[in-house]
């Protein structure tokens, strides 16, 4: 069971959740006087971004689209760089010089035409539609964590959260990044020279957290249906944590489980109809269930899928159940289920350190290196 201070501190989150979400279906904020979006939440901490290779990893924020509040967060790790071009640690006399001289170190800029090439993690935050961000304190050392396990350059997607900003929003949101990603491999087209240098859309993976793992569904589906038009992008796989899949048919976690832990029940349907426009909202919409009758393409044709569940989470049969139909349909298609478990556990701030966190961000890295390695990935679509 979870320990006594994840109750506790679920009791609390629930409470504060609930009060934000009801007094935004009571009060909606009024969409037309914020027509870009927004991505983040004032009261929600935020981790600024470091472009000088700390503990490894440098990150840096880009504005992906200037016409909307729609960003990224880049997590460059350092195995990147040749160990000739790897920065050395400064003393302290040097850093209390740049202190003193009000100066900032400006970070990595790639010198070489011919850089290491690293497999690109588009990253969704998870929050329920309404909160998180991709430069949350939590979401921000989630990346880092997973950057380094699996060498690889994970962009984190701010995608415009609900109410402002309605389905589809956020769903096209992650299709713009993606296709943003593919004109930063070129040369003449490309604006970001750490994408420039290092990155390789070959070997693109989508990694979704709660309600980001329906966008990262969605957005895999749309690679079927564009096909060669992503070209240079191929999306080689998909990893789907604690999906926020939901349906008309109650299954046995939603019974048993509907008042569990952080996201419970209540609190998720209140999301999903600030999320939803009000004459859409249906648990069967196909923003909700993957399995919704007539929603293309067909499963055969999807990705290789890992899908993460936690054994508290009311959500938890129908990632098992989507699992499930990806393997009738032969899609390599594991299911990870971790025993003592809430939504959100490897991805939560107060649960990042836990064993459980630790475990799952390995066991993730393990399973996607089989498609991400150079000469390993014969599974792209």
């Amino acid at each position: 069971m979870p320990s006594i201070t994840v109750k506790l501190y679920s009791v609390f989150f629930k409470m504060r959740l609930k009060n934000r979400l009801q007094g935004w279906i009571q009060t909606p904020p009024d969409e037309s006087s914020n027509q870009e979006g927004v991505r983040t939440r004032p009261e929600e901490p935020v981790s600024a971004s470091n472009p000088s290779f700390t503990d490894g990893i440098a990150t840096k924020d880009i504005r992906v689209d200037p016409s909307t509040a729609l960003s990224v967060r880049i997590f460059l790790p350092e195995s990147a760089l040749l160990p000739s071009e790897r920065p050395q640690p400064k003393s302290k006399a040097e850093e209390s010089s740049l202190k003193s001289e009000n100066k900032s170190d400006q970070g990595y800029t790639p010198s070489r035409q011919n850089c290491r090439k690293l497999p690109i993690m588009l990253q969704f935050h998870g929050g329920g539609w309404v909160s998180g961000s991709n430069d949350s304190v939590a979401n921000d050392s989630f990346c880092q964590r997973i950057a380094k396990l699996c060498d690889a350059i994970v962009v984190a997607v701010g995608y415009r959260l609900a109410p402002e900003s309605k389905y589809p929003a956020a769903f096209e949101d992650g299709l713009k990044v993606l296709n943003w990603l593919g004109k930063q491999s070129n040369n003449s087209t490309g604006d970001e020279p750490w994408l420039v240098a290092h990155a390789d859309p070959s070997r693109c993976v989508l990694l979704g957290v709660s309600c980001g793992a329906n966008i990262a569904d969605y957005v895999a589906r749309r690679t079927v249906e564009l096909g060669k038009e992503l070209d240079p992008v191929k999306v080689v796989a998909q990893i789907l944590m604690y999906p926020f899949f939901l349906a008309n048919e109650p299954t046995q976690s939603e019974i048993r489980l509907a008042n569990t832990y952080f996201y419970d029940k209540a609190i998720c349907l209140l999301a999903w109809q600030l999320f939803l426009p009000k004459d859409e909202f249906s648990l069967e919409h196909p923003a909700a269930n993957p399995l919704a009758p007539n929603r293309g393409p067909p499963l055969k044709l999807m990705p290789p899928t890992l899908t993460v569940v936690a054994e508290h989470d009311w959500m938890r049969d129908q990632g098992v159940a989507y699992s499930e139909e990806l393997r009738k349909v032969n899609v390599p298609a594991p299911l990870l289920d971790y025993k003592d478990t809430v939504h959100e556990f490897a991805t939560l701030e107060m649960l990042l350190k836990t064993p459980q966190a630790e475990a799952c961000a390995e066991d993730i890295c393990i399973w996607v290196k089989k498609y991400i390695s150079l000469g390993c990935h014969e599974f792209s679509y």
